[in-house]
């Protein structure tokens, strides 16, 4: 065996050993706090992914999607009839195509008052703020009424948020979070989303 070889081989045992060494001390069971953030594409994609994982166990997964209830969503299209999938959506769509700041707060208000339901029920598995972030960003939404239904949900419910920019606050109360960054974009090249691809 090479030096390189031994070297290697020497590596891979420490890596194994330090991997080892964290899953005998992942001792807690409860749910999480993810977050998907970052600029970059695919943050909506992982929390379906998701979805798809937990419904896939026969959990009860819940979906509130702020602002792009009115896009078409294959993933979307692909689940609803699962008994064990719920879905609420804001119906405005994009805020800044309404140009009335009153309605959206209201569907905001609305589709949370959903949102705060599915986050308080025992008996949802997993729950998806999808592109709550922008609520928070401009102000649609309190943050405090936000981390109040987080803190006060079932201790084995797990909630995935998505969007840019999540809010700091969150960041600090969340288990994981995955920053996604955009290398390139196919978008800022002329091409348009795929159907299928990128919705």
């Amino acid at each position: 065996m090479s030096d390189r070889d031994t070297r290697h081989k020497a590596s891979m045992e420490k890596l194994k050993a330090r991997v080892e060494e964290k899953v005998a001390g992942a001792s807690e069971q409860r749910g999480l706090i993810i977050i998907n953030t970052g600029n970059g594409k695919g943050k909506t994609t992982a929390a379906w992914g998701t979805v798809t994982r937990a419904l896939g166990y026969g959990y009860k997964v819940g979906v509130v999607q702020f602002i792009k209830g009115l896009w078409e969503c294959g993933e979307r299209n692909r689940l609803e009839e699962d008994a064990n999938l719920e879905v609420a959506i804001m119906a405005t769509g994009f805020t800044w195509d309404t140009q009335n700041r009153q309605a959206d707060t209201d569907a905001c208000h609305a589709v949370w008052k959903e949102a705060e339901r599915m986050l308080a029920d025992p008996d949802t598995y997993l729950v998806v703020l999808d592109e709550i972030t922008y609520m928070l960003k401009f102000g649609y939404l309190e943050i405090d009424a936000v981390k109040q239904a987080l803190e006060n949900r079932p201790k084995e419910q797990t909630v995935i948020i998505t969007g840019r920019n999540a809010h700091r606050e969150l960041v600090a109360m969340a288990d994981t979070v995955t920053e996604m960054q955009e290398v390139r974009h196919a978008f800022n090249n002329g091409l348009q989303a795929r159907r299928g691809i990128d919705f």
